[in-house]
């Protein structure tokens, strides 16, 4: 007999999600603040930064798939449990790389060879825990909301945009007063650790047959009992041309998002600080007080702050809309105003404010992607096997933020600047527009 109600408030796998996709979200979204700061203490480039965010959206990505997995096998809390505590040592470990001296930066030398120790403490063991920290709570706290999952599924990955929100410009501010990114990955590591274990306690399955009280499953018309089509299972999916055309879309999407996520304070850091050069006809960088830099730093930290909030309000926003008028046109729409904004991006970075109005527009456009592509894989494929089919959906975001944060930074490098990024950007996001208006449904499977 299904249960009605259950002494375990539901509201707590919630908070669960809450935490654990704002932990991701203090570990993802705001990386770009740090490009500069660990350039001038290390001496490296921005391409060999760069690559420390790459690594950590691939790696973080393609754990995600097994970690649903293991979720279902071992259930979410000791998953996340467990990849909060990897994310929160790998991010703590970054503070103890030793940097050198101002006498061996001065003299040319840089870094290199503690280059590797960023990669394996923030790429590679921050991605490993972050990715068994974020999916769990997707599937988990929708469970306890069957009356409202669209609304459960979107409240738990809010805090990816909220973590970015207080990251940006907390680590801005940290930075000018420590003179160091350093510190903040040491006190904020301890944060995050502190954060994912309370996540990892709030999560629990629902006991068999669970529904809340005062809430009837929703009856077929006339009262059938029998589908006139099944869901496609797993392996049918994975040998859909479709699904791989929403692959391929998920993929430009996230590339163009998360190169400007990685990027975007460094490029506003960059154009601001070279308008303020020629405005007042100085030399170089160098000659730019000390007090104008820490106000650059700050007004561009403004736009991956922006970024946050669209990125969070949209996730829940979309669905209602979606189910009304469909995906589809909500794709194509978004899409195509992403182009847009990747073209205004580079002449809009001199600006504070315009920098700002393309970040909130990129990351309302970005953070809309994470609650259309699983609902149109729901539509698609049904919700039989929407935990792997995601899954492997997903790996699309990985790839993407491998490439384009690691592209972006190349181009940059060999052009000295944004705009070939860009552009490249807004031609991925181009053929995102023309998938996703030419895609059609796959043929349901007949019961």
């Amino acid at each position: 007999m299904a249960q009605t109600e259950t002494t375990y408030p539901r509201w707590i796998p919630l908070l669960g999600g809450l935490l654990g996709s704002t932990t991701c979200g203090l570990l993802l979204y705001a990386f770009s603040v740090f490009i500069r700061p660990l350039q001038a203490q290390f001496g490296w480039t921005v391409p060999e930064v760069a690559m420390a965010y790459a690594l950590i959206c691939l790696i973080f990505g393609l754990v995600t798939f097994p970690a649903g997995r293991m979720s279902d096998k071992y259930g979410p809390k000791i998953i996340v449990l467990i990849g909060s505590l990897l994310m929160a040592f790998g991010f703590f470990m970054v503070s103890t790389i030793k940097p050198p001296t101002p006498e061996a930066l001065a003299a040319g030398e840089k870094a290199t060879s503690q280059l590797y120790l960023l990669y394996l403490y923030y790429g590679v063991i921050c991605g490993l825990g972050g990715g068994m920290v974020y999916l769990p709570p997707i599937s988990t706290a929708p469970k306890w909301w069957p009356d409202r999952r669209a609304l459960a599924t979107g409240f738990t990955v809010v805090g990816l945009g909220l973590g970015s929100f207080i990251m940006a410009p907390m680590a801005t501010k940290m930075i000018a007063y420590y003179g160091s990114a350093l510190p903040v990955f040491k006190y904020v590591g301890i944060a995050m650790g502190i954060m994912g274990v309370a996540a990892a306690l709030c999560l629990k399955l629902p006991p068999a047959g669970y529904k809340p009280a005062g809430w009837n499953p929703p009856v077929p018309a006339g009262g059938a009992t029998v589908k006139a089509y099944r869901d496609y299972t797993y392996e049918e999916t994975k040998k859909s041309p479709q699904f791989w055309l929403l692959w391929l879309a998920y993929f430009c999407g996230s590339f163009a998002g998360l190169m400007v996520i990685g990027l975007i304070a460094k490029h506003g850091i960059d154009a601001m600080s070279l308008d303020y050069i020629r405005a007042n006809n100085l030399a170089s960088l160098a000659d730019i007080p000390e007090a104008v830099n820490i106000g650059i730093a700050m007004a561009a930290a403004g736009a991956p702050a922006t970024l946050a909030i669209f990125n969070a309000l949209v996730r829940i926003l979309i669905g209602p809309l979606a189910d009304k008028i469909g995906t589809k046109q909500i794709f194509v729409v978004l899409f195509a105003l992403q182009v847009g904004a990747m073209l205004v991006l580079f002449p809009a970075g001199k600006s504070a404010a315009l920098l700002a109005a393309a970040a909130g527009l990129i990351g309302w456009n970005y953070g809309a992607m994470f609650t259309l592509f699983p609902a149109t894989l729901l539509s698609y494929y049904g919700a039989s096997a929407q935990a792997s089919n995601y899954g492997l959906l997903f790996t699309a975001w990985g790839v993407a933020g491998f490439c384009g944060p690691y592209l972006g930074g190349k181009l940059q490098a060999a052009t000295q600047s944004f705009f070939v990024p860009f552009i490249v950007s807004a031609v991925l996001l181009a053929l995102a527009v023309f998938i996703i208006a030419t895609l059609k449904a796959p043929e349901q499977k007949s019961a």
